[in-house]
């Protein structure tokens, strides 16, 4: 009894495998989706740093009204956020202090103290706690204040 291949003789030639090109090909698809992947998570990044942002802010501003609370008035502009962590030895000296903790002036996510004015500039009725953001330029888009 003769037993008969399903295939054709001359497809059984092909050796087994893929070749080199195949591989190429595979390598350079998965190196694109990796380096789409990179561009994402820096992005997601970012949002991460506005969001700390957003948060220090609140933080300080909370910092500030429990000095506000007992000083009875926040800090001048030139004592800045040290006067929360150190008693401010310029006018005005609170006669009621405590120090909002043993770290000093957080810095930004890029490493930058923040900064702060008293009265703010956006609304001069309030303090204001900002960023020069990622730039550390002054007055580009990426600023941001507790004001805004």
């Amino acid at each position: 009894m003769k037993i008969h291949s399903p295939h054709p003789s001359f497809l059984s030639s092909k050796p087994n495998g893929f070749t080199l090109l195949e591989i190429v090909i595979v390598l350079g698809i998965i190196a694109v989706i990796i380096g789409g992947s990179i561009v994402g998570l820096n992005k997601l990044g970012d949002g991460a740093k506005i969001q700390r942002v957003e948060s220090d802010f609140n933080n300080l501003r909370a910092a500030v009204l429990n000095y506000k609370m007992l000083a009875n008035n926040a800090p001048t502009t030139q004592q800045g956020l040290g006067a929360l962590f150190t008693k401010p030895s310029t006018p005005p000296i609170p006669k009621r202090w405590t120090s909002a903790g043993s770290k000093g002036v957080p810095t930004d996510p890029w490493g930058v103290p923040y900064r702060y004015r008293n009265p703010g500039k956006k609304d001069s009725s309030d303090f204001e706690i900002y960023t020069f953001g990622p730039d550390q330029l002054e007055n580009t888009d990426d600023d941001m204040s507790s004001q805004d």
